[in-house]
This record gives structure tokens, C-alpha cells and sequence, in this order.
């Protein structure tokens, strides 16, 4: 999204008036987007396909023939690996350390005669020393999948070029819990295409964590900027606006301040000077993005870090980000899709999970 003009926040505020607020919570489960089927008599216990495991994880798998020959040692690789570790007999069970990021495992087994056999499993790895461990305590509130709720609604950025338009579904594939969001978009001049959800009314947090997964169709070549976003409604009507995104066209992450007045805002994007380009981002892949932000009482907000694949970037920001907009207190949660040029792309966001405090 390009700047966000008064325009653009009075647009907001008749989505706002349109939206129902509503908590689509859940459990945070990491159910499989599909089983792991069989493969030549290779049966992969855990990770399930299509899984978000923390390093290191736990690989059980076991094969009994392969090629209709006995089993006598079963191993894996991880990624462009040629070289696997392998254990003898028809089972594996040990820990397997991976780099962050979306990997493929190969599970291996070789039978007696010299038959081979494999099985090949997508998984999306993180860290166990992600940041949400040490930032977000045990009592926060957690909203997980968010992804899934039934009010998202979508709507053409008037602050961004020409046209957009935009659908959405919830798909099984390519997912991580097997209900991520698919955003197509459509757009001519550079326009953006907002989509959004109210996911909650809380008008007391002054934390946050936003952590969610971005998958990048080979479509995505004409990303021009990806947007998450989260919008506070205060109990007074004043709205703290908590703007982020990784930008393409200045190769930063941005966030957004309010250099005019509570009553007479201009609400625009600030380059943080720490590098993120969303056009490097590799395609079909999952990528890992985590937020940490917080407000004080007049609405003053600190954008702390930010996490990418498991890096950390520090942001270490505060400026002022409150509104007089007159909603009703709700939390809004925004991904929007800003295009370069013309055309249309596919992208997707799973395991979107909001915690508060």
C-alpha cells in the first residue's frame, strides 16, 4: 500500500461500519494439509506432509518392503542432500535438525536385493528458539487462524494506482494447517487490493504479537509490496493504527506514523532503513513473518522488531499512530497486495496468529 491518505481512512471506516465483529479463534493445531500416502511401502509417522515443525524435529518412519523386497535400512536427506543419514533395519526414529524455511525431506529405504525406494514430504521449518517463546507470556490472548474467519472482506486501495480487484477461498493446498487463505488479485498501474477481517474487540491490550506464514505462487513476480497490518479501536473511538509492510519499491520494512493531528491525521509510511524486498522472496515457498509491537496510553506506538525465516531485524521505532476516526472497538487485521505494473498473482497466508496482552 502506497501512502495511506485521509481518503483512504474514511474508506476504512465504511468497511468498518459494514463489519460485524466477530472472534474467529480457534485452536493453533498444525494439522496436516494432506496425510503422508505411502510410498513403495515407506510409511512417514511424523512430520506429516505439509507440517510446520520446529529444528530440531522428530522423524519416525518405517518400511517393511521395498520393490517387494525385505527392508534392511531406511534413512533421509534434507533438501538438495545426496548424502542421507542412515540407520539399518525398517525404522527411524531420531531428531533431525533443518535449517529455517520451507524444506523437502526425503525419506529413504533400501531393500536387501538393492531396491530403492523414497518418499519425499514439503515441510515449513522454524526455530525452537522462535521469539513468541520469550516474548508472549502465558496469559496472553491468542487468536490462531485467523486465516480461516468468514467476515474477510476485499476492497481496491484508492491510495494505490488504477484498479485492483481481488477474490478469496479457503484452500487445503498449498497449506501448513490445511486451511490457508488464497488471495488472487488483479491489478492495472500498481493498484493495491486490501483485504481484511475483524477478528476481535479488545480496546485494553497494549502488546502484540503478529506471527503468520506467506506463500509466494511463481505468479508473485509482480509483487510490488506485501502489507500486515492490525488496527486497534479504543473505547473512545480512536482507532491506533499499527501499519507494516515489506516494501519493494524502497527494499525496507515500513511502518506508519501520524504526522498531522489526532483530529486532522496524515497517516504515512515510514522507511525503517532495515532491508526487506518482498520481489527476493523465494516462490513457492512458505515464508515466516513475526511482529512485535506495542502502544502506550496516547497512542504512541513502538514497533520493535521484526522476524523473517527466523531473522531478526530490529525496528526499535516509536511514533505516533492514533486516529480520531470515531469507530466502534474492534481489532482489525490487514494483508494487502500491492502490484507492479499490471496483471494478477495468487498468495497465500496460513497460521495467521494474533496474541495480545
Amino acid at each position: 500500500m502506497k501512502l495511506l491518505k485521509n481518503a483512504l481512512l474514511a474508506f476504512f471506516l465504511l468497511i468498518m461500519l459494514a463489519v460485524v465483529a466477530t472472534g474467529c479463534g480457534g485452536s493453533a493445531s498444525k494439522t496436516a494439509a494432506a496425510a503422508s500416502a505411502p510410498s513403495s511401502g515407506i510409511t512417514v509417522s511424523s512430520p506429516a506432509n505439509g507440517a510446520a515443525v520446529r529444528s530440531p524435529f522428530t522423524l519416525l518412519a518405517s518400511a517393511t518392503t521395498c520393490a517387494t523386497e525385505p527392508v534392511t535400512s531406511i534413512g533421509y536427506s534434507i533438501g538438495g542432500s545426496n548424502d542421507p543419514v542412515v540407520a539399518n533395519g525398517n525404522s527411524i526414529d531420531t531428531s533431525v535438525p533443518a535449517s529455517t524455511g520451507t524444506q523437502t525431506l526425503h525419506v529413504k529405504a533400501w531393500g536387501a536385493q538393492g531396491a530403492s525406494c523414497d518418499q519425499d514430504l514439503t515441510i515449513a521449518v522454524t526455530d525452537a528458539s522462535s521469539p513468541e517463546n520469550s516474548l508472549v507470556p502465558s496469559d496472553a490472548t491468542v487468536v490462531s487462524n485467523v486465516q480461516t474467519g468468514s467476515n474477510w472482506l476485499a476492497a481496491h486501495d484508492p491510495a494505490t494506482g488504477a484498479t485492483s480487484s481481488g477474490t478469496m477461498s479457503v484452500v487445503s493446498s498449498p497449506s501448513l494447517s490445511g486451511n490457508a487463505r488464497q488471495f488472487d488479485t488483479s491489478f492495472t498501474n500498481g493498484g493495491g487490493e486490501i483485504y481484511n477481517v475483524d477478528f476481535a474487540i479488545d480496546p485494553n491490550s497494549t502488546n502484540f504479537f503478529y506471527d503468520a506464514w506467506v506463500y509466494l505462487s511463481s505468479s508473485a513476480t509482480n509483487l510490488e509490496t506485501l502489507e500486515l497490518d492490525m488496527n486497534q479501536v479504543l473505547a473512545n473511538g480512536d482507532t491506533v493504527i499499527y501499519g507494516f509492510q515489506c516494501d519493494g519499491v524502497s527494499g525496507t520494512w515500513d511502518y506508519t506514523a501520524n504526522q498531522g493531528s489526532l483530529a486532522d491525521p496524515e497517516d504515512v509510511w515510514v522507511h525503517a532503513g532495515a532491508p526487506c524486498n518482498v520481489q527476493s522472496w523465494g516462490k513457492e515457498q512458505w515464508h515466516h513473518v513475526q511482529i512485535s509491537y506495542s502502544r502506550d496510553d496516547s497512542g504512541n506506538v513502538t514497533y520493535s522488531a521484526v522476524w523473517l525465516d527466523g531473522m531478526e531485524t530490529q525496528i526499535n521505532a516509536t511514533v505516533p499512530s492514533v486516529f480520531a476516526l470515531g469507530w466502534n472497538p474492534s481489532l482489525i487485521t490487514n494483508f494487502q497486495v500491492d502490484g507492479n505494473g499490471s496483471g494478477s498473482n495468487a498468495v497465500y497466508l496460513d497460521e495467521l496468529t494474533i496474541s495480545r496482552w
